[in-house]
């Protein structure tokens, strides 16, 4: 059975939820969230690792006991206390935990008062008036259950980019061992590197769709097969992920890799194009009655349309059509152009690893040099620096610097945003810092106008240079703070600060959308990490996909600069 880290991070998620409903030791409950966070984070392939003999790297937070837990899952994908932990609860109970914004303390007071165990009992629950009545909800909180509960059940399931790509890589690399099979590639949203991925799109060439369908059919994941045919097949996963297989011959191969891309409405565009033309654009080619004019590969198919290739990520209908027809496509920013990374943590708050640690892990991945951006001191459950600590984290960066070769660390600091605007250190301990970056961790839900004003208070400090993760949203978890984006934009270009696309998989914030917006106003961009873990700087390959998405180049990416050019932006008046 292939197991994927996703797996693996949603048994250890499940474990500490199931241990929490159960009033578990609290220590054993962080334990296991942690390892969860850790493994979701990483891009070893910690299945097919283990599998090759290898023994388990060492993880921040994962010991001889947590270890073997890993390798038990990876062999079998099973955790036996998992088992034992589901046994002993309601089945129900995990999509009450599943529901956002619905911790397992509150699910254990639903369980305990109402004896709700399911997601109809629970909406009844709230439509009847009772969930108020309960210590620490009231209307305005059962109000919110009974929307999300609705949604919830009215709503096709979404995967982070993240988990998504690692359940189609090893589908890929399944059906790349099916018989007589040629390329396989994955399309759709994942290919154009959406934030969220409703299902995967999986693209052959064969000369037998049929022997490739039927391998897809017997993958050992498979939890229901919804259709196999000749030359298309979908199943479903067991992590309720549905795949969507094509199988085209290989002179249809860019055709249906154009097509199976998308998006619907660019692809509207381009049949369009092929029309005016007197030609048919479909996924075996484009034609000219019955000649085949285009269609072995994306970049003939364009070609013969009058247009250069479009980058995947592009392919909105957002004006990438005409940008190409008049040679004005942007030449978008890579990973190999990241020269740094703004918004890095260690020991010294939240993170897992030291600066010196972390410094040489970002050296590994082609960095040259990398910001420590600790949280200060309101947001204490992350242990923030207070002006003391922060004073002795700098004396060690020194320290550091001078031992290390091929990369600098900055000093800097992820300042909390406070209610009225000012900033949670006051100037003179933030004017010798390196860098400061400005961020809202608290009173998410200020009203629009509220909200807007205290990030423009912030923006105004003179020590601010970037303002971190500006929605303030977790994928899945936390909807985006109700701001006037453009109105922070633009106070950004008049005070020359950057808005940060924060990479982490559950931020990915900026949006595509803000991306745009920031380059259209000429408001720089540093695509952070926000790493926690020498292994979290891969998630800058995330921010890369988003700020392609937003049509970022390099010269729009602050992080792209090398030291020097970098230090001159710093150091302006």
């Amino acid at each position: 059975m292939p197991v994927t880290n996703a797996d693996l991070a949603a048994a250890f998620g499940q474990i500490a939820d199931l241990l929490e409903l159960q009033q578990a030791n609290p220590f054993r409950i962080r334990a296991y969230r942690k390892a969860a966070r850790v493994v979701s984070e990483l891009r070893l392939d910690v299945a097919t690792h283990l599998a090759a003999g290898k023994p388990l790297p060492k993880l921040p937070g994962i010991g001889k006991d947590l270890g073997a837990k890993v390798a038990e899952f990876a062999a079998t994908g099973h955790i036996a206390l998992l088992d034992r932990l589901q046994r002993e609860l309601p089945a129900g109970i995990a999509d009450l935990l599943a529901l956002p914004g619905l911790g397992p303390k509150r699910v254990r007071v639903l369980y305990d008062e109402l004896h709700v165990h399911s997601l109809p009992q629970l909406l009844r629950a709230a439509r009847d008036g009772r969930i108020r009545t309960l210590h620490g909800f009231g209307v305005r909180t059962e109000e919110k259950i009974a929307k999300a509960i609705e949604q919830h059940l009215g709503q096709v399931r979404r995967f982070k980019l993240a988990t998504a790509a690692q359940y189609a890589a090893a589908v890929a690399a399944y059906l790349r061992r099916a018989p007589g099979v040629g390329d396989v590639i994955a399309a759709g949203s994942l290919r154009r590197c959406r934030d969220t991925v409703g299902d995967v799109d999986m693209l052959a060439t064969s000369t037998d769709g049929g022997a490739v369908c039927g391998w897809l059919a017997r993958y050992p994941d498979v939890a229901e097969v919804l259709a196999s045919g000749p030359t298309r097949a979908s199943v479903l996963l067991r992590a309720d992920l549905q795949v969507d297989l094509r199988v085209v011959p290989p002179a249809s191969h860019g055709a249906a890799l154009l097509y199976f891309t998308g998006s619907k409405a660019h692809n509207i565009r381009l049949r369009n194009l092929a029309l005016e033309r007197g030609l048919k654009l479909n996924e075996y080619g484009l034609w000219r009655g019955r000649e085949q004019l285009a269609g072995a590969t994306e970049e003939d198919v364009y070609a013969a349309l009058g247009l250069p290739w479009i980058p995947p990520e592009l392919r909105e209908d957002r004006g990438e059509i005409e940008a190409a027809a008049h040679g004005g496509l942007p030449s978008l920013v890579t990973r190999a152009d990241l020269r740094g990374d703004l918004h890095v943590h260690t020991k010294w708050s939240d993170g897992t690893a030291t600066i010196e640690a972390m410094a040489a892990a970002a050296r590994e991945r082609g960095l040259g040099y990398i910001a420590v951006s600790e949280h200060s001191r309101r947001l204490a459950v992350a242990h923030g620096l207070d002006p003391v600590r922060l004073a002795k984290q700098r004396g060690e960066i020194e320290s550091v610097n001078a031992r290390l070769h091929g990369i600098s660390v900055l000093a800097g600091i992820e300042v909390d945003v406070l209610e009225d605007g000012s900033l949670d250190l006051p100037d003179e301990v933030l004017a010798p810092l390196d860098i400061v970056v400005a961020a809202v961790h608290s009173q998410f839900h200020l009203p629009r106008a509220v909200q807007t004003r205290r990030i423009l208070a912030a923006l105004d400090n003179p020590h601010v240079r970037i303002l971190a993760h500006p929605l303030g949203r977790l994928i899945d978890q936390r909807e985006p703070y109700d701001v006037d984006l453009l109105a922070v934009v633009r106070k950004c270009r008049e005070r020359n600060v950057a808005l940060e696309l924060n990479a982490h998989p559950e931020r990915l914030d900026l949006t595509d959308v803000g991306c745009r917006m920031a380059r259209d106003e000429g408001v720089l961009v540093a695509i952070n990490s926000d790493a926690h873990g020498v292994h979290q700087f891969d998630n800058l390959d995330l921010g890369v996909g988003q700020a392609r998405r937003g049509w970022l180049e390099p010269a729009q990416v602050l992080n792209a600069r090398p030291l020097p050019e970098l230090r001159r932006w710093l150091d302006r008046d």
